[in-house]
């Protein structure tokens, strides 16, 4: 039976529309899909979306320069020009200005640390960072990184990349010792930025000498011994200054330094002692004062009577503790008691001058 025109027209416009419609939705979901599993973050963006991006960067014409998180960004060419090579410069310099911006996909962004643990050697600080580690919001960085004593020249852009991940909430921390130490540590760490809060973890200084030639004695066994290198001259009594596992140790001469650039409200100075006797207190101090929940807690430790020190209990799905690998808890070698008397007296005057100037008493005398 045939039907009239109209009717017919209007059946395969129906027809065609469902059809459209159809494939559009195929289209879309396809779209959702591959953004979903990453793919849309590979893609350039479009050229009005860097253009509003540097209208933002760069709200007055005569502005050269833009700081971002610290770092410098490049002047861009302005955007009326007309010639074809001058235009492709142009949108080049903004895609790869915006691309060094920011450094993020689906699973977090780089970010400069918001937190340093900057001290000082043999004091606790790889106990500290690995206690830390434990809190779900922590993102820190494994090895240390030595950016703003060794590596400074390879630039800001090179150290952020050297951070992990990090998603909202979360904090950025990475931990040199040997930048307590650094003369230009502190100005590095201001220009980058002046708000990183600083975290000391500091131990008795005669104790923490000994341990540091402990472990310079496993590496260069032909070491002189530790009375030969604490002493510019036995007689005397004169200690040689000049020796980096005395000189560590005069914390408050360090500290003076870093106070030039810092407030002491932004610095937290950790007992490496209470790290060992009281693990859970100090990590509720560090814990508040980056902000944090206290999520590590007693329930984290137990203390491990061989090497002397506590260990973080077995995670979920570990076989064994995690405790701090061998090179930590190793015994000292004997030291004459009259050596170390000279040095505890040597010690004594910074120790209350930087139990003033952090307005805390360690108790090492």
């Amino acid at each position: 039976m045939g039907c009239w025109t109209t009717s017919c027209d209007l059946g395969h416009l129906k027809a065609h529309s469902k059809v459209s419609v159809f494939f559009t939705m195929i289209l879309i979901f396809t779209y959702l899909f591959y953004c979903l599993i990453g793919y849309c973050d590979s893609m350039p963006s479009p050229l009005y979306v860097h253009q509003n991006f540097r209208s933002k960067l760069f709200p007055k014409e005569g502005k050269k320069l833009a700081h971002w998180n610290g770092s410098i960004v490049r002047e861009l060419p302005e955007q009326d020009a007309t010639d074809v090579e001058d235009e492709k410069r142009r949108r080049a310099l903004v895609y790869d200005t915006y691309s060094n911006l920011s450094v993020s996909n689906n699973f977090g962004t780089k970010e400069f640390p918001q937190a340093i643990i900057i001290g000082v050697k043999k004091g606790g600080t790889r106990a500290l960072l690995e206690f830390l580690r434990v809190h779900p919001d922590v993102r820190a960085v494994g090895a240390e990184p030595h950016f703003f004593d060794r590596f400074y020249e390879k630039g800001l852009q090179w150290y952020r990349n050297l951070m992990p991940r990090t998603l909202d909430g979360q904090i950025t921390m990475e931990k040199t010792p040997s930048y307590f130490i650094t003369r230009e540590a502190p100005s590095r760490v201001f220009s980058m930025s002046r708000s990183t809060k600083l975290i000391v973890v500091v131990r008795d200084p005669v104790t923490r000498a000994v341990s540091d030639y402990t472990q310079t004695l496993t590496k260069s066994p032909g070491l002189p011994s530790f009375q030969n290198l604490v002493f510019k001259n036995f007689t005397t009594g004169l200690i040689d200054t000049s020796w980096s596992a005395v000189r560590i140790g005069i914390y408050s001469k360090h500290l003076e330094n870093w106070l030039r650039y810092f407030p002491l409200a932004q610095f937290l100075f950790v007992s490496g002692e209470k790290l060992v006797t009281d693990p859970a207190g100090e990590m509720g101090r560090v814990q508040d004062f980056l902000g944090l929940k206290r999520v590590v807690t007693n329930k984290h430790f137990y203390f491990n009577q061989t090497k002397g020190f506590p260990c973080l209990k077995k995670p979920e799905g570990s076989s064994r503790p995690r405790c701090l690998g061998k090179s930590k808890g190793r015994p000292h070698p004997h030291i004459p008691a009259e050596v170390l008397h000279r040095l505890r007296d040597f010690y004594r005057p910074f120790n209350m001058k930087f139990y003033q100037m952090t307005g805390q008493d360690f108790g090492w005398d």
